[in-house]
């Protein structure tokens, strides 16, 4: 028997499974469908950071969470011998006419708060490293904390990290009657949980992007008024993604990412030319309260809820599966303030 089931082969279920079988426990990961059949399945893998300013808790756990995904990527990509793109290039953001001030301020807060480990720095648009891109002000936003991570590449060296530490992965919508069951099931399991409690606790967003052709693998990611454009290593970039709350087909695409491309090319001209190679719909997961849920289903012992991780899942998976563990393997309680079902 499975020490622990985890429902989902997504990127909270896999990496929760990589913590609890480097502690010991014997895995059994239960997907429906395939790894990453939901929003972990994407192309853009932008783990950012918030802004250095108002901070709380929440953002100093993310922050933590940044520092440390290098050592997490890095030893799946040594287990299963899959490389998951991962690399912390930074990112460029653009300054609009009237923001110069605000962003120089954050620059400030940073040296604070990002205790020396990455950089906010505002320079010229023309001394960006990178893609050349168009600012309104001709200044820009360089952070050095900002990660780019390869989704699908992602989900298989979770997948092989598991399964060479002896858990298994299988396909089915069944979980086994003994042992405890982690649901980390995206946003269908928000809606199962809502209807099990009678009150909304969350539900999906969909998104859509698309992939270019186009090789700039050490190039930081750029970040332009909610569009990502992040280049992977293996000469694609990813531009992401819309968000909408109706939707009728949660897997189709549409002139939204006409719209996405365009702007892309308004942004950063030298993608002008640049192929599409795929356009790609899913629906991420929001708990009500924005921020992931963790912790024990109310009312059904033995079962844990794993779920919420919305846009930035890539990001806090890692620690946010270490704070499960602790709960499921180990009794302790150390989720953050405000990851808990009291949020939502």
């Amino acid at each position: 028997m499975a020490d622990v089931t985890i429902m989902g082969a997504g990127v909270f279920g896999l990496a929760l499974a990589l913590v609890c079988a480097r502690r010991g426990a014997r895995v059994h990961v239960i997907e429906k469908r395939h790894i990453g059949a939901g929003s972990s399945g994407g192309l853009v893998g932008a783990l950012a950071p918030h802004v250095p300013e108002n901070w709380n808790s929440k953002k100093a756990f993310q922050f933590d969470a940044l520092r440390g995904a290098e050592s997490f990527w890095g030893r799946a990509a040594t287990l299963s011998g899959i490389d998951p793109g991962y690399a912390r290039l930074g990112r460029v953001q653009p300054v609009t006419d009237g923001a110069l001030a605000l962003a120089q301020t954050r620059a400030g807060n940073a040296t604070d708060l990002w205790q020396g480990f990455a950089t906010w720095q505002v320079i010229r648009a023309q001394d960006a490293p990178g893609l050349p891109l168009v600012s309104p002000s001709g200044w820009v936003i360089h952070d050095t904390l900002s990660a780019r991570l390869h989704p699908r590449r992602a989900g298989q060296a979770l997948a092989g990290a598991v399964q060479a530490l002896g858990g298994k992965i299988s396909y089915g919508a069944a979980p086994p009657k003994d042992g405890p069951t982690i649901w980390a099931t995206g946003y269908e399991g928000l809606h199962d949980l809502s209807a099990d409690l009678g009150r909304p606790i969350g539900s999906g967003v969909k998104g859509q992007s698309i992939l270019l052709r186009h090789a700039s693998p050490d190039a930081p990611q750029i970040f332009a008024d909610g569009l990502h454009i992040v280049p992977h290593a293996d000469g694609t970039v990813a531009i992401g993604s819309t968000s909408e709350r109706d939707f009728a087909d949660p897997a189709s695409v549409d002139a939204q990412c006409d719209t996405l491309l365009a702007r892309a090319r308004a942004t950063c001209p030298a993608l002008q030319d640049a192929p599409v190679i795929e356009a790609w719909a899913g629906v991420r997961p929001r708990a009500k309260s924005r921020a992931p849920l963790l912790g024990a289903w109310p009312g059904r012992a033995g079962h844990f809820v794993f779920n919420g991780g919305f846009k930035i899942g890539f990001a806090m998976a890692p620690v946010l599966a270490e704070c499960m563990a602790d709960l499921v393997l180990d009794g302790r309680d150390t989720i953050p303030e405000g990851f808990g079902f009291s949020a939502v």
